[in-house]
């Protein structure tokens, strides 16, 4: 040690105290006021979630592998998609994301998953509306074709053309297939591709937490009969009881940014240009 091999030395910030300021004081109260009123406060906790505002605002941090992900924290929904008016429950959809992250869907071996997503930016709030856990069989001959024809189906179904897949490792040649598949169907889709270099564990973590403890995560009931839940309650950050397949499909749809979605009855409007001028 430097210390002990110098008697003269004196340690680096020896003597100092450590001086720490939350954002938010015992009574409820802003540190700053003038910079951080309750408003914004309240903003900045929806927007980063529970667990980084307390690192971050409260200087009190949370170790990860103290974090859980409570079920308890959804808000499930029974309702449908209406495209005529992009309505989900009581709110207008923004955006939509369709996502895939694929695997070769045999017994014992990852999981294959595709979650169908929807988004009120406005409330910033996200709705697993679909998951589609895709298995195939241990004598299956094409097991990705097969999944595709299963997507497609999936797609078809929802009135979707756009679907994003990862394609890290055995996703790589995916996109490709997929279009085949459609050809031979004469159907046309739009593939995007992603490759994810974050852990699976760091992906499911920032994606979902932030909205479930804040409340804007939202579910179709029908996902309580997926395996979906049964992950939730098992997962924690350092690994995971069983499989966390549909976990890292939903966290790869939260991440992507989603397609645009419109009403189908909204008037369509007509523009007329201003020529009365002179050159």
């Amino acid at each position: 040690m430097v210390y002990k091999k110098n008697p003269f030395s004196t340690p680096f910030l020896s003597g100092y105290k450590i001086l720490k300021i939350p954002l938010v004081n015992a009574h409820g109260e802003s540190a700053w006021p003038e910079l951080f009123p309750p408003e914004r406060i309240e903003q900045m906790r929806q927007t980063v979630g529970m667990r980084a505002f307390s690192a971050q605002m409260m200087l009190d941090f949370v170790s990860p592998e103290r974090i859980r992900l409570d079920p308890g924290g959804i808000h499930f929904y029974s309702s449908e998609f209406d495209v005529r008016n992009a309505r989900l429950c009581d709110a207008v959809m923004t955006g939509v994301v369709l996502y895939w992250d694929p695997s070769t869907g045999r017994r014992n071996r990852d999981g294959s998953a595709c979650v169908l997503l929807y988004r009120d930016d406005s409330r910033r709030t996200v709705y697993i509306h679909d998951i589609l856990y895709l298995t195939v069989s241990d004598n299956e001959q094409f097991p990705l074709s097969n999944q595709c024809d299963q997507v497609l189906d999936f797609m078809h179904m929802r009135g979707l053309r756009r679907i994003t897949i990862e394609t890290n490792g055995l996703g790589g040649g995916l996109p490709e297939i997929m279009r085949d598949c459609a050809t031979r169907r004469g159907e046309q889709v739009y593939v995007t591709r992603v490759s994810n270099t974050t852990s699976k564990s760091d992906r499911i973590l920032n994606a979902i937490e932030p909205l479930l403890s804040t409340g804007r995560l939202y579910a179709h009931t029908r996902t309580q009969q997926t395996p979906l839940i049964s992950e939730m309650i098992g997962w924690v950050p350092t690994g995971c009881i069983g499989h966390d397949d549909g976990l890292d499909a939903v966290a790869g749809a939260i991440a992507q940014t989603p397609v645009p979605v419109y009403s189908s009855a909204r008037s369509v409007q007509t523009f007329a240009a201003n020529t009365n001028f002179s050159v």
